[in-house]
């Protein structure tokens, strides 16, 4: 249920709503507007029902929330405000646009800091990579782990740009969230809500890639799981998924860019890196995941792709990031969206 307080109402009338919603067991996420306040009230159906706030002082209207997923409806923004976040002072949401790139996997100290100087002088807001890496063979390379971490706080003290890495084990999430300016959830762990639940109390940015044969309602109802928490910072990822299809890897399903807007307030970003597989397609799914509305695009890129240990065909080389870069942003200006810089 959304509760759309008056623009008169006072703290008082607005604290009273709060308690209310309380009273019966459910939680209060409140929403402040320049014009209103929204208290959106999430708990059990029955008990919500009970509330009976129409007409309570300074309450405007009471609108049941239809969807199954609640705090990340659109229902929630009556006003059709977007979320937009301030990650290590690069926004993404709204008008501003996220590009974030690195290497798939963290391997050396040269190699990342080779990257991230590279990606940071061609314009790239965010600097992703690998510490840990979820793997189909168990006896594929793991990620450096621990001294994964230091080398990525390495390249964020020297470049300044924010980090983003995986995150797979709850036990990892301490070590992680030291270096970790948003975390992200690969595509297997979408369903695992035992982590999203854990990484929603720690309260830092998360980004949430689509399961593999996930629908967008999964997707979303997944991203519950972590703002049930209280952790508001979410952004949603489209990085491709399971159809028939065997000329590519998967199938990137840009529709869902448009869709989850309408469906949702959270950023949408998209991966063409793990969706094609391949480096010669990175390029046009990039320019059209800017061009029909995206908030962000992560995207692997390499110094020697050839010699990486893992996804090589995919990455992208360093001496052609700069002139995809300038490509991408131009894309985004056709969406009305500007690159967030620092």
């Amino acid at each position: 249920m959304m509760i759309v307080m008056k623009p008169t109402a006072s703290e008082e009338e607005i604290a009273a709503v709060i308690a209310r919603v309380e009273s019966v067991g459910a939680t209060a996420h409140v929403s402040k507007g320049a014009e209103v306040t929204v208290i959106g009230a999430i708990g059990d159906r029955e008990h919500v029902a009970r509330l009976e706030l129409d007409g309570a002082p300074g309450v405007s209207q009471v609108v049941p929330i239809l969807k199954p997923y609640k705090l990340s409806s659109t229902q929630l923004r009556p006003g059709g405000e977007r979320s937009v976040f301030d990650i290590g002072g690069r926004k993404i949401g709204g008008e501003h646009f996220a590009l974030i790139a690195g290497p798939c996997t963290v391997e050396s100290r040269d190699q990342l800091l080779d990257t991230a100087r590279a990606v940071r002088d061609a314009g790239a807001t965010m600097l992703r990579g690998g510490a840990y890496k979820p793997r189909t063979s168990p006896y594929a390379f793991q990620g450096l782990g621990r001294a994964g971490l230091r080398l990525l706080a390495e390249a964020k003290e020297e470049t300044g740009m924010p980090i983003v890495t995986e995150l797979m084990d709850v036990r990892d999430l301490e070590p992680i969230a030291e270096v970790a300016d948003v975390v992200q959830i690969g595509a297997r762990n979408m369903q695992n809500y035992t982590l999203l639940s854990e990484i929603g109390r720690a309260g830092i940015p998360v980004l949430l890639k689509r399961g593999l044969s996930a629908t967008l309602e999964e997707l979303l109802m997944a991203a519950e799981y972590v703002l049930k928490e209280g952790n508001e910072r979410v952004m949603l990822c489209e990085r491709g998924i399971r159809t028939f299809e065997t000329a590519y890897r998967f199938t990137l399903d840009l529709m869902a860019v448009p869709v989850l807007k309408q469906l949702s307030h959270l950023p949408v970003v998209v991966d063409p890196s793990h969706a094609s597989g391949r480096r010669d397609l990175v390029g046009p799914l990039s320019l059209a995941a800017a061009a029909v509305g995206a908030d962000g695009i992560i995207v692997e890129v390499h110094p020697n792709p050839d010699e990486a240990i893992c996804d090589g065909p995919q990455q992208l080389r360093i001496e052609d990031f700069a002139e995809y870069a300038s490509l991408v942003e131009q894309a985004a200006a056709l969406a009305g969206k500007a690159f967030a810089r620092a």
